[in-house]
Order: structure tokens, then sequence, then C-alpha cells
């Protein structure tokens, strides 16, 4: 008797899809009106595959109901990510993207958590034409979203010396080679002709049916752990030694998503697993990914994802394992050094002769005046942008001679700099969530602006509203916007209502946990009042809020927010 496991349906779609190609191709093209407009969705196969070339279908879930009840069919539309490796783009490409926006788009962009950019509200007609716009500016979608390798992220600062070069180039690095092999999406999107009769191509690496579950991988430096490294399914941190990196720290087994009331699933930092030397991140990187391939859980896409592996084998397996792959042992990692995240907005030295200045970009939504005033700063200055991880966005090589130009365009466009912020807005995430986002169970960008003011003003009647915190909203328990791993942690649970979560640290190296559950929307700042307090009141000289929940303790603090003193 077969005792093998059930396999989830995406697992077949993805082994029946020709290497990605399904039947993307006539679907897209199937019913598409004169503006590019489509009536229905595409088919559950076609939705899955889509990933794989960077495009997820939506529809407007604010006016799903009302159209419903009109007997009319969903506003659908599609999300298409940009995949840009280290967040680094050329000005002349930010500019194809802007103005793609309007062509194809709904006129916004947006920097993602990832150093990605998206479009939103693209109708099914356009999607080909967008993407072979993007790919003809020399970047891709390929890979952005799936059961792959996504955009490899790095800490973004551009500073010019030797470690900020080799995290550079080594992100760029891994993102080439870990690109599916099929001509899958050159066919659909770019038209490239296939061979008559040819066999699908061999994929080395993936496999013919790809992995179990996305994968994520950072690189960082102790300096700069802005790409949270450790929220990795696998990460790179550079060992540095008189300024130049000597190795590297390998860790496995991060990754954020959770599903509410089941336990099964859970928010997980990676453990450290390998010390490795300096020219070794490419072919650790195959192993770890293989090793994803071989052991994450087909049956289960809940339970996919690598971190469950290294939670239950443990971290001496997943060595032997890879040491195993490799042919040679794996030395152990040692301690973690201590990390930090440095502020990278406003004006800095490159070490070049010029300068980046580091812009506030409110859950990385870019529209209106702010999309317009950009465009020209990076059309007249010729500013390379970068996204950050914190969906930021750093306009680089700036003369010095322009900087004062430059900022005056800015403010005379009504951009609002990072002086302007106080610390608390600052550091604040947010992930798209409603109207557009399948698995937001309440609002995230959109209420971002309210739980940040609410919080300014309790954070102001307990003097601490110069005080540095992070704060990550989401609206569902996914985790896009990593929130377990920031201090403050703010997750939907239901339309309006929200479960938070404290106790994380500012550096990233420690998950929060939940204080409570159910809170509706207005009162999240109401509900963390007392705990604030209690900081401002009893903290020691230092201490974070993040490390004075910690010491506090998940239940009094659950005590104290229901009003028990502590």
């Amino acid at each position: 008797m077969d005792a093998s496991p059930k396999l989830s349906g995406a697992e077949h779609i993805k082994s029946g899809s020709q290497r990605l190609r399904g039947r993307i191709g006539e679907e897209l093209a199937a019913g598409a009106a004169p503006g590019g407009a489509a009536p229905g969705g595409v088919s559950e196969e076609t939705y899955t595959l889509l990933k794989f070339h960077g495009t997820y279908e939506q529809y407007d879930r604010d006016t799903a109901t009302p159209r419903k009840q009109a007997g009319l069919d969903k506003e659908w539309g599609f999300m298409v990510r940009v995949r840009c490796p280290a967040g680094r783009l050329t000005a002349a490409q930010w500019l194809v993207l802007d103005e793609l926006a309007d062509r194809h788009g709904d006129g916004t962009l947006r920097l993602t958590t990832r150093q990605g950019v998206q479009f939103h509200g693209v109708a099914r007609g356009a999607v080909k034409p967008l993407i072979a716009a993007i790919n003809h500016a020399l970047m891709t979608t390929l890979a952005a979203c799936g059961d792959v390798v996504r955009n490899v992220v790095t800490s973004p600062a551009p500073r010019h010396d030797a470690v900020q070069a080799r995290l550079e180039a080594e992100a760029i690095r891994l993102s080439s080679a870990l690109l599916p092999r099929s001509r899958a999406h050159h066919q659909i999107f770019l038209d490239e002709e296939s061979a008559a009769g040819s066999a699908p191509e061999e994929e080395p690496l993936y496999g013919p049916t790809y992995l179990p579950r996305k994968f994520k991988i950072g690189l960082a430096h102790p300096g700069d752990n802005t790409p949270d490294l450790l929220t990795h399914d696998l990460g790179f941190l550079a060992v540095v030694e008189g300024g130049e990196v000597t190795g590297w720290i390998v860790t496995v087994g991060g990754g954020m998503g959770m599903t509410h009331n089941k336990p099964a699933t859970y928010p997980r930092l990676a453990d450290p697993i390998a010390r490795i030397g300096r020219d070794e991140v490419l072919e650790v990187a195959e192993a770890v990914v293989r090793l994803a391939r071989d052991h994450g859980d087909r049956a289960d896409r809940k339970h996919a994802r690598l971190k469950y592996v290294v939670a239950e084998r443990g971290v001496a397996w997943v060595r032997e394992r890879l040491s195993a792959d490799l042919g040679r042992p794996l030395e152990a990692p040692g301690p973690l050094p201590p990390l930090a995240v440095p502020e990278l907005l406003g004006w800095h030295p490159q070490g070049d002769g010029r300068w980046w200045l580091g812009l506030p970009i409110p859950a990385g939504r870019i529209a209106g005046g702010l999309r317009q005033v950009l465009r020209e700063a990076i059309r007249r200055f010729g500013a390379d942008p970068v996204a950050t991880p914190q969906q930021d966005l750093l306009l680089t090589n700036i003369a010095t001679a322009d900087r004062a130009a430059l900022e005056a365009l800015l403010r005379e466009g009504g951009v609002v700099l990072a002086e302007d912020l106080t610390p608390l807005a600052r550091w604040a995430l947010a992930c798209v969530a409603l109207p557009t986002c399948g698995q937001a169970l309440a609002e995230g960008e959109r209420v971002r602006g309210q739980v940040v003011a609410d919080l300014e003003r309790v954070l102001a009647r307990h003097g601490l509203a110069g005080e540095r915190l992070s704060l990550r909203i989401t609206g569902c328990p996914n985790g896009c916007a990593r929130p377990y791993g920031g201090e403050i942690g703010v997750v939907g649970r239901a339309p309006g209502l929200y479960v938070l979560y404290l106790g994380g640290d500012f550096e990233g190296t420690r998950l929060s946990f939940p204080v409570a559950d159910k809170v509706r929307l207005a009162e999240v700042a109401e509900t963390l009042e007392p705990a604030l307090a209690a900081w401002a009141r009893q903290r020691g000289a230092g201490e974070g809020f993040g490390d004075f929940c910690l010491r506090l303790g998940q239940a009094p603090l659950q005590a104290l927010l229901r009003g028990v003193p502590a």
C-alpha cells in the first residue's frame, strides 16, 4: 500500500504545468476588451502559476458586495511585483516604472518590505505588456512570487566600502543564479519562440515541482540589520574583520507566517547553522534550497516552510544534512554578534564624495504629488533609487552642489522629510491589506496613519515622544510587515479587530508575544497605554520598550493591560 502523503492541490498544478506554462497565455488573452478589461477571474491553475511570473490576481474587496448585490462581477485586477535584487534601481529604470504606473496600473507605485516595487490595479489585458516593458528596462518580475527563491534583500545603505560592495554583489549573484531555468516566462510574456517538439526544460536546482513554498534569502552585516535577517528562510551575516568580509554566519529557518487558532503554525527566527568562507555563499545557498525542496511538507502548505523542518529536525540534523550535501563538514557558527539597525533616512555621505538622501515613504505607497516630485527629482538630479526593507526610498549619488536644490524641490512639493516625523512614525511598517489583498482579515496600510497618530498622543502624554519604537501593522497573520519581529505588532484578526504583540526588540533578534486579542482599531493605543506608561515610570537606563516588556513578562503585561497595576 502506498503510504506517501496526499499532495496539496498546488503540487498537482505545478507538476502538470509544463514548467510553469499551463494555460496562462490563453487565459490572459481570453475576453480582453479595449482598455484591457476582461470579465471574470482566471482559473485556480493559472492563479497559482502566475505567482511564479510575479503577479497575483486580485479584486477590489470594497466594491465586491455591492457589485454582487447589483448582479455585477467583481472588479478584477492584478498586482505585479518587480524583482529588485538588493533594492537597487537606476534613475532610468525608476522613470520607466513611474511611466508604466499610469499606462498600465492605478497610477501608484508601492515599495515592499523586501525591497521590491509593486503595481496595483493592473487590468488583465495589461499584464503582458506591463511585464514585457519591465523586462525591456532590464528588470524582471520572474520569481518575485511563487514557490521559489524570491527577491534577495540586503542592507540598503549605499556606502562605498568593501563590506557593502560584497553584500550587494552576493545579493545580485544569488538573485540571478537561483532563478528558475524554465523559458515559460520569456515565451508567455516576451513572445520568445519555443523549439517545436522540445521537452520541458530541466530544473536542476528546483526539480519538476519547484519548492514546497516560498523561500526568502537575506544578507546583512552586524552594523545594519535593516533586512531583519533572522526572519528569512536563509540568511548570511557577514563576518567583518579589518573592514573586509572574511566569512559568513549562515542562519536557517526563519519565517513570519502563521494562522490564527492553529498552534501548529507559528512565526520563527532562524538559527545560526554554520560559519563558512567568504566565497562559499552560492554553493551553500543551493544546498539549503535543496534541503527545503527535499524535506519541506508538500501535503500541507501551511506547514511547508523550511522553518518547520528546522524546528522539528533540529540544528544538528540540518548541519549534518548540509554537510553531506556539500561533501565537507560545516564549521559550527559560534554566537551571533550584536546586531544594530541604523538610521538611513536624511543626508548621509556615501564615501565617494557624493551623498544619499533617505526619504520616508509611509507604507511604501508612492502616489499623487509625492510620485510627481520624486519623478522630477530623479530626472533632474540623476539620483539612483534604492528601496529599503523599511519601505523607504534612498536617493543616491547626489553631488554636494545639488543637495540644497534637491531638498528645496522636495519641500516645495510637500514631501515630508525624516526630521519632520516622530521616531514612531519613522519606524512604522504596514502591509497592503484591504482592499486588494485576498488574505487580509482587517485593514493595514489604510489605518497606519490612525494607529501612529493615536500612539503618538499616548507617548506624548507620558514624556515618550522622542523614543524610538518599531511598530508593525498587518491585516492578517501571514506577517508581510514582520509584525512578530518588532517591539509592537498589530495583527489583523477580523474586520476592525486586531491581536497585539509586545516584547520583540528593535534590532530584530527576538520575537514578540501576544498580549491582547480582538482589540478594536480605535482602542489599540488605549489598550497599550498602561504598558507604555509603566515603561516611562519603571524602565532602566537605556532600556527599550521591547526589552522592558520582556523583563516584565507576558502574564504580568496582560494583567497590566486589563487594569491590574504592575
